[in-house]
């Protein structure tokens, strides 16, 4: 059968479900929504008028469908939405795999898809998942295909495309985002599914604790919470016939309490991508909690990256860049703190190693703060890059080799120690920047007795000035 044709076949029909097809299929799968108005959540993108809606087939757009890029967490619909605009009418579906397809694959799909739309007047929808894995002659290849409007491209990622999609494919789709799933969205699929004849048929019944642990677990994601409650459906139904025995069924359907899902699912799911958005988004936050003095939401990020498998020695390198960026000589000992972490996370290794990480996270989110040293530095190697680098004075040039004092070097300098506290007025930096302060010390912490000192220090080393 052509695959379109099966899309064009009655909603009832494609929609009947029988006792095997629940055995083998994912409840999942059975329970994905067959029109825009089963989706659950994502009601910024289901507006009347909407580029989805337009696609669905549900209203009228001015110069027919479009193609759409679809980015957001796993489980909040993307798949579902394909399959939808697939469902349209005239349409044919077809899916291909970003990790297993070729430049050629995609070429033969769009030379059918100018047939089918020639000759039987039939619009293909290309789904494909994970675009961000495409090469960049992959997604080449896709280009001819979706500016004439071959197929509806219909790309789903994770990744924010506007660094994993090459931007001629970019300009010529929508780009939607979806947002994570309320937890009212997805207790709406749970109760759904219990009772729907595609899921569970009203076999066993849903205790409100364990409905409420299968939202906590679930992390916004509508497939894991599904497949958890497949699994615990599958627990409370295996106790119920071994309880029972030979004797007669309890005519009450078997409640799934929180023991099953605990069962079933024993860990909360983090979104958490190692080498995605979520790996730079969860960082960022990190640091920016403790810049900000929050260390009880810095220490949640970082429990974050530990229990999404975060490589250790990554957050004690950020920890160290941020002792110095953030804190500075506001707390000389932060950088200290934050090496001696990283140290000790080489030596011991993980779990332990989040002992020492939670330490200096605590630690630097606490300490007082001062980005002097970072701002200075940065002002420096601007006005370096800017061609503010004159000669060095003549009597700070290097005088220990032979014939350096014929050519005036070190003639003139004055050693520091043999001047009173140590501290010699004489000229240090080129001419063009004398009197350049680049260092500013704040009012915080070991800074307020450095700001006092630095003033002193300048007064001397530059008198006059």
């Amino acid at each position: 059968m052509d695959p379109g044709d099966e899309r064009d076949a009655p909603a009832t029909e494609a929609a009947r479900v029988t006792t095997a097809n629940r055995a083998t299929a994912p409840l999942a799968v059975r329970m994905r929504p067959r029109s825009l108005e089963e989706v659950v959540g994502q009601k910024h993108l289901l507006k009347p008028g909407s580029p989805l809606q337009v696609l669905a087939g549900a209203d009228r757009g001015p110069a027919g469908p479009s193609s759409i890029m679809l980015w957001g967490p796993p489980g909040t619909g993307k798949t579902t939405i394909a399959h939808v605009i697939a469902r349209g009418p005239h349409r044919k579906f077809v899916e291909l795999s970003a990790i297993t397809a070729g430049v050629k694959d995609v070429r033969r799909v769009m030379d059918q898809a100018l047939t089918d739309r020639d000759l039987h007047g039939r619009t293909t929808v290309l789904f494909l998942d994970e675009i961000h894995r495409f090469t960049k002659a992959q997604q080449d290849a896709l280009l001819p295909g979706v500016e004439n409007r071959w197929v509806v491209l219909v790309a789903a990622t994770t990744e924010n495309p506007s660094f994993s999609v090459i931007a001629p494919l970019l300009s010529r789709s929508l780009l939607l985002t979806l947002q994570p799933l309320e937890p009212e969205d997805i207790g709406e699929l749970l109760d759904r599914a219990v009772l729907d004849g595609r899921g569970l048929n009203g076999e066993v019944s849903l205790d409100p604790g364990a409905r409420e642990h299968l939202l906590e677990l679930c992390g916004g994601d509508a497939r894991k919470a599904l497949t958890g409650l497949e699994a615990a459906a599958a627990v409370a139904l295996s106790e119920a016939a071994a309880a029972a025995g030979e004797q007669e069924p309890d005519v009450e359907p078997p409640v799934i309490t929180v023991e099953h899902t605990t069962e079933a699912m024993d860990r909360a799911v983090l979104r958490y991508d190692r080498d995605g958005d979520q790996h730079y988004d969860v960082i960022s936050a990190f640091i920016k909690s403790i810049r900000g003095s929050d260390v009880d939401a810095a220490l949640h990020y970082l429990a974050r990256m530990i229990e999404a498998g975060e490589d250790p020695r990554f957050i004690a390198r950020r920890l160290i860049i941020s002792a110095s960026e953030d804190i500075g000589t506001a707390d000389p000992t932060a950088l200290q703190t934050a090496v001696a972490a990283a140290q000790a996370v080489q030596l011991i290794g993980m779990p332990e190693g989040r002992i020492p990480l939670a330490q200096a996270t605590t630690l630097l989110a606490t300490a007082p703060k001062s980005n002097a040293s970072y701002l200075a530095i940065n002002e420096a190697i601007a006005d370096v890059r800017a061609g503010k680098a004159g000669p060095v004075p003549m009597h700070l040039r290097d005088a220990h080799y032979k014939g350096a004092e014929q050519l005036g070097h070190g003639k003139g300098y004055v050693y520091a120690h043999d001047a009173p506290n140590a501290v010699a007025p004489q000229q240090y930096p080129p001419d063009e920047l004398v009197g350049r302060d680049y260092y500013r010390p704040t009012a915080y912490g070991h800074d307020r007795d450095l700001a006092a000192r630095v003033d002193r220090l300048r007064k001397i080393i530059r008198p006059g000035t």
